[in-house]
């Protein structure tokens, strides 16, 4: 069994391309995925994870994930190699996006584009005289 799940953070907006031959879309990101362990009294370490996802999850990934964002793929660990101008021969390992998902809590919409929510701040309300008594009445329930 091949299968990969990730959850870090965008480190540049995805590149989309096309291939040659069929004109395929593809886009190729890299996430930062922090280590769940860190040594006391030293920063978290991240991994940088190539990622590369094709078609219509490749437009996908283009048009809605940015740099900073954190976002959540699942898919399959491959390798692959191929020889340069020079003749010299370069291998790679990546991860093949199979399915993507938003994983950022929501933004406040007071918030600028580019700054995302802090999830330790708790909400506010204003005024609590806007809740409304909802009646029990289960007669009309058809179980």
């Amino acid at each position: 069994m091949n299968k990969v799940i990730l959850m870090g953070r965008l480190t540049k907006d995805p590149d989309l391309r096309y291939t040659n031959a069929s004109n395929i879309p593809v886009a190729y990101f890299t996430l930062a995925v922090n280590r769940r362990f860190q040594k006391q009294g030293e920063e978290r370490q991240a991994d940088f994870i190539s990622c590369v996802a094709w078609s219509k999850t490749a437009e996908f990934c283009k048009n809605y994930f940015k740099k900073g964002q954190q976002v959540g793929v699942i898919g399959r660990i491959q390798t692959r190699s191929w020889d340069d101008e020079q003749g010299k021969k370069h291998y790679t390992t990546e991860v093949v996006v199979e399915e993507t998902y938003f994983a950022d809590s929501k933004r406040d919409p007071n918030q600028s584009q580019d700054s995302f929510h802090d999830s330790n701040s708790a909400p506010q309300i204003e005024d609590q005289n806007d809740f409304v008594t909802i009646e029990d009445d289960d007669d009309d329930l058809p179980f």
